[in-house]
């Protein structure tokens, strides 16, 4: 089988087009400079290995002979894959969106020789249908525009380069003030869907960092609006068909306000981010769901998308075949009942609502398992009682497990790009805290340790091993995570790692003129196209911004090493999105959480006593375990307290203390030290009344 310019791709989506007869070019000046030299317009397809729609355009259109031949003969075709160059995706999605209101993947755009746009949509069918133009036809009328308009193209190519330049730039100063937070929890009250949970109607998504901060206004300023949101919205989720009911982990979004129907590509960012959402509230309200979910989305990381050196793998596939749709996810009635006791059917399709009409269209006999129904509801209906019940339950979850397991399951991305290996890390080193979960916290380590190691630059980590370097978030989240590293494992190496990688984000990165940070390095090489366009992130789009995660981080350092650059670096940061957060509503969560940061105090956690004693280790945990926001934590021994840049009121108690000892400090304000576990843990649980 011939190839083309793709299969030496490290991408396995570009790998996956490789056979395709089209004359395939990836991201690079080679492609613009084809185009210049032959007068070309250029077809810019951006889409992943798990987007569906992509898998359909690629086989109703690119693998069509006819439809290649007239690409080949009349355009320069480039393809990329938006996981491995977000920074492309970034901009061209925003130039399409700009023209059209519209954008997602795949993501086909019209550029001129030199990368400007003047075209451009998502999905295209190959023959007119879903209300969309067929690709044939946009072909043909892009080719006589760009022939016989030039003009306007290069009009309408200018105005949309113009308005890019506007909008990719996220930054207006504004006062940080309290009533940013407290607009905020007023705003997702209101967009909150009070009967099934989440925010707006559908299709529904996770908005993780939104229950971050309701999670840290529900600690500061208890109240049941706040915590009927955080509850209804997890118990939606992790009840629903989004969530993996047999192997667990999370489907990227629901296409319904229920919660029932997803989108079934597992993506890494959003896992990490809801293992993050269920630990802390159940660390926060103690509710065992919350625990059971985040045990369930654990073992799906370590069963299918963890490395056993060190990683997490990208993404997997929803489905196996243009004609599927999570095929391997969902059931027909006579599929359970052929491996299921007429008993267990029973029970499982009450529980699971698993009937002989199902809910997915392709196959109205495939059912998406949800929670429709309790325990203590089907026992009570069938006249068992809840333990026989719940024992046929199990039975019942264990056999579709296994039946599922001989399946042909969706392919992994195995592809270890560094922003979401940080942040599944640092959700791994949190949840192995809160649950005691040994593998969880050891793989956390090992994937930083292996990012830290395979990164040729001590400040610094580029995309993939081998891939593009220089975006912000690549850095930000492992500065991150390895600020979480060093409150665990109290080696300062990882507290330095991060310094030293924020520094130079703040050489390279810093916007002199109006504030914030760019979410490329300047001077990077391969500015083709419309890379050179500057952006300042500051949304949730819909992993967390960037520019919001680097406030949180210049905090903590400064909490952690009493520099006063981080915090004034911290403050001209905030204070550079303030002017927008308004307007942005659920997206501004993360900077929220930054502007909480700087609007109220931290709380330091230090156990002070030497390096093995039992006692020492388990106030440690004690104090990683719990849910506090704007909490440091450090583990010190008499010896070093020295080097610790310690709060004041600490230092001056550590004087007179022995050892072990717990202080707990928010502000300038203390509580008594604690000198054993149970006094430990009874500090801890006082900090909410008195942040109260």
């Amino acid at each position: 089988m011939s190839t083309n310019r793709l299969a030496q791709s490290p991408s396995a989506y570009l790998q996956s087009a490789a056979h395709q007869p089209i004359h395939w070019y990836p991201w690079g000046q080679e492609a613009f400079a084809a185009a210049q030299a032959s007068d070309k317009p250029v077809l810019l397809d951006i889409g992943a290995v798990w987007c569906h729609w992509c898998h359909v355009m690629d086989g109703e259109s690119y693998e069509n002979p006819d439809l290649a031949a007239f690409l080949n003969e009349h355009f320069v075709c480039i393809k990329v894959d938006r996981d491995e160059r977000p920074d492309v995706d970034a901009r061209y999605q925003r130039a399409v969106q700009t023209l059209t209101q519209q954008g997602g993947w795949p993501l086909t755009a019209f550029l001129t020789p030199n990368g400007e746009v003047f075209f451009g949509g998502t999905y295209f069918p190959p023959d007119g249908k879903y209300g969309r133009p067929g690709f044939r036809s946009v072909l043909e009328s892009v080719l006589q525009a760009y022939r016989g308009r030039r003009d306007q193209v290069q009009a309408q190519a200018q105005a949309i380069r113009r308005a890019l330049d506007e909008h990719l730039d996220e930054g207006a100063r504004g006062e940080v003030s309290a009533a940013l937070l407290d607009d905020a929890a007023t705003h997702m009250a209101r967009a909150f869907d009070p009967v099934n949970g989440g925010f707006g109607s559908q299709p529904k998504f996770p908005h993780t960092s939104a229950i971050t901060l309701l999670l840290h206004r529900w600690y500061d300023q208890p109240s049941d609006q706040l915590r009927t949101i955080i509850d209804r919205t997890l118990q939606g989720m992790a009840r629903g068909g989004m969530h993996d009911q047999l192997g667990g982990g999370f489907h990227r979004y629901s296409v319904d306000a229920k919660w029932i129907v997803p989108h079934f590509e597992k993506m890494s960012y959003d896992n990490s981010e809801l293992l993050k959402n269920y630990v802390d509230a159940y660390a926060l309200f103690g509710t065992g769901e919350y625990a059971d979910v985040a045990r369930g989305l654990i073992h799906w990381v370590r069963e299918v998308a963890s490395d056993p050196e060190g990683g997490y793998a990208a993404s997997q596939d929803a489905d196996v075949g243009l004609e599927d749709d999570g095929d391997y996810f969902t059931w027909t009635r006579d599929e359970a009942a052929a491996v299921l006791t007429p008993d267990e059917l029973e029970v499982a399709a009450a529980y699971y609502d698993i009937g002989t009409a199902g809910e997915m269209h392709h196959n109205p006999g495939k059912n998406v398992l949800y929670v429709a129904a309790s325990v203590p509801k089907i026992a009570l209906r069938s006249g068992r009682t809840e333990e026989e019940t719940e024992l046929l339950l199990r039975s019942a979850q264990a056999k579709l497990r296994l039946e599922r397991a001989r399946r042909r399951a969706p392919f992994v991305d195995r592809t270890r790009y560094t922003n979401w290996n940080a942040m599944m890390a640092s959700a791994m080193l949190r949840a192995g805290s809160v649950l005691g979960d040994e593998w969880a916290s050891g793989h956390g380590l090992l994937t930083l340790q292996r990012l830290r190691q395979e990164s040729t630059e001590a400040d610094a980590v580029p995309h993939t091993p081998e891939g593009v370097t220089g975006l912000l978030d690549d850095q930000v989240q492992v500065a991150a995570a390895a600020l979480d590293a060093y409150e665990l494992t109290s080696d300062r190496e990882w507290l330095e790692w991060a310094e030293r990688i924020m520094e130079r984000v703040w050489n390279e990165y810093w916007d002199h003129e109006t504030g914030g940070l760019f979410d490329t390095a300047r001077g990077r090489p391969d500015e083709a196209g419309l890379l050179p366009a500057r952006a300042k992130p500051i949304q949730d789009t819909p992993t967390p911004s960037p520019n919001a995660v680097a406030g949180i981080v210049a905090f903590r350092l400064h909490e952690l090493t009493a520099q006063s650059r981080w915090k004034e670096r911290g403050m001209e940061l905030v204070s550079a999105f303030a002017g927008r957060a308004g307007e942005l509503g659920l997206y501004a969560s993360t900077y929220l959480l930054a502007a909480d940061w700087q609007l109220n105090p931290a709380t330091h956690l230090v156990v002070v006593g030497d390096a093995h004693d039992e006692n020492v280790e388990a106030m440690h945990r004690l104090a990683l375990a719990g849910f506090i926001p704007r909490r440091i934590v450090q583990r010190v021994t008499p010896r070093d307290a020295d080097r610790h840049p310690l709060p004041q009121a600490v230092r001056g108690m550590l004087a007179a203390g022995q050892s072990p000892r717990g202080y707990a400090c928010t502000g300038a304000s203390c509580l008594q030290p604690a000198g054993d576990v149970a006094a430990w843990q009874a500090t801890l649980e006082s900090l909410r009344s008195v942040a109260a």
